[in-house]
């Protein structure tokens, strides 16, 4: 009965965590001004990459290990 309260207690809680969790919508850029005006530049100042290189290397190092434990 304990661990069935436990469990029902846990599931409430993460349940109920989103309704206590909303962000807030962030600002305008430039305040609604167009791009190349103030200070945002005007490819919308969005990094490039964003670190999606670094974890497809990452993928790719963890898999040739994975390979090379496999053949050992």
């Amino acid at each position: 009965m304990k661990k069935a309260l436990k469990i029902l207690f846990v599931t409430c809680i993460f349940l109920a965590f989103p309704l206590f969790t909303f962000a807030q919508s962030p600002p305008h850029p430039n305040g609604g001004s167009g791009p190349g005006t103030g200070n945002t530049p005007v490819g919308g100042g969005a990094p490039i990459d964003g670190g999606l290189s670094i974890m497809l290397v990452l993928g790719a190092a963890y898999g040739a290990k994975k390979v090379n434990n496999l053949k050992k």
